[in-house]
């Protein structure tokens, strides 16, 4: 099993895949990097993954051209554990036999990315028992979707000609590539709100990675919380309000909110230690992750200058926070809290955390986004999945 890295998917992902991801500089605790979602920042020049000249994998450029698999959707349901949910595997890339979901909108189209059977890993668009491989940019051998807004917009990031990763937007059968800071040479896209407005990271001049937004073809650096050099970008919401993580003078991460050209530090659960904000819904409400004052890692909401405790699943330890919709539900995972690494999927609302359950037979899942109307998407070990509440 590969060790989640610092702000990716926890996935466990097959070790031909190296998703070694850094911000090693904001020397993030073990227990917390495998709380942290998004397969979004590897800056080439400063990823340990990366092999010069090689990019991020040894796998063969396909076109960029849309194209299109149709797969026989693997009728695997299972009821999630005390909720009247049904979990679908939404299948992967023909051929292949992994996938990964990232995002979801409101016409459940489901983003992230799959292997393909010729081992390249390539950002995939789930709908309808519909995979299809978006392809990568020129020259480009790798590609993971992010995020996806109700204009079927998509961003996430990919490899180039030059082995770098840039952020992409996928709109219309099109890859466009998104660019970097000036003079930086990397990029990746997290989130796009309805409102074409695209945030994630890129390093700049000095090799620094900062948060960063794409917007009318420029890219804006988002800065900084006070003594902190690097930072990145996870969730926009409609009003552009943006949240993520920032390094600051202690030198450890502290989750932010960014708006009207001012970045806030949300704080930490304990007063001290860690936290990252992952995602903020348009009522201003933020989710994440953040260390308690045991050495644990809970789950977080911040809304109204307070940032609460959501706990765990019953026997767990662990839990962050993913996703959360205007309605206020929130998923995430929750985990035991030692080296096996298994944690299950969650939906809090009304107060309480409920555990999603896996598909038949495995012993890991994450949710990672929910609809107004409730729809959940996630993994399941090796599978993206979509949850559907019973009628």
């Amino acid at each position: 099993m590969i060790k989640r890295p610092l702000i990716a998917s926890r996935r466990c992902l097959p070790k031909a895949v190296d998703w070694t991801v850094r911000i090693a500089s904001l020397l993030l605790a073990a227990p917390l990097s495998k709380n942290i979602r998004r397969a979004d920042v590897r800056v080439a020049d400063r990823d340990p993954g990366y092999v010069a000249g090689k990019g991020f994998s040894s796998v063969h450029y396909v076109h960029r051209a849309l194209i299109v698999f149709t797969v026989l959707a693997v009728a695997a349901f299972q009821p999630a554990a005390g909720q009247s949910f049904i979990i679908k595997n939404l299948g992967a890339l023909p051929g292949g036999n992994y996938s990964n979901a990232l995002g979801i909108n409101e016409r459940d189209q489901v983003v992230g990315y799959s292997i393909a059977a010729s081992g390249n890993t390539y950002a995939t668009l789930f709908e309808n028992g519909v995979v299809t491989n978006l392809g990568a940019l020129p020259g480009g051998n790798f590609s993971s979707a992010a995020a996806v807004n109700n204009r079927a917009q998509v961003v996430g990031g990919s490899s180039t000609a030059r082995g770098n990763d840039h952020a992409f937007l996928f709109e219309h059968g099109v890859m466009t590539d998104l660019g970097t800071l000036p003079g930086g040479n990397s990029s990746s896209a997290a989130a796009v709100n309805e409102r074409g407005q695209v945030v994630g990271n890129s390093s700049d001049l000095r090799g620094y990675v900062h948060a960063a937004l794409f917007e009318n073809g420029v890219v804006t650096d988002l800065g900084t919380l006070p003594g902190g050099n690097e930072s990145g970008a996870l969730g926009i919401n409609n009003r552009g309000q943006v949240v993520g993580y920032s390094s600051t003078a202690s030198g450890n991460a502290h989750a932010f909110l960014y708006e009207h050209g001012v970045m806030t530090d949300l704080g930490t659960l304990s007063g001290v230690g860690l936290s990252h904000a992952q995602a903020i819904n348009d009522r201003g409400q933020v989710v994440g992750v953040s260390s308690t004052a045991n050495g644990f890692v809970h789950a977080f909401l911040y809304e109204n200058g307070v940032m609460t405790d959501l706990g765990t699943l019953p026997g767990r330890s662990n839990s962050s926070a993913f996703g959360i919709n205007n309605r206020g539900q929130i998923v995430g995972e929750s985990d035991i809290g030692n080296n096996s690494y298994s944690p299950h999927a969650f939906l809090f609302e009304h107060g309480m955390m409920t555990d999603l359950g896996t598909l038949p037979g495995d012993n890991f899942s994450e949710a990672v986004g929910i609809t107004e109307r409730g729809q959940i998407a996630g993994n399941s070990t090796s599978s993206a999945i979509l949850w559907t509440r019973e009628k």
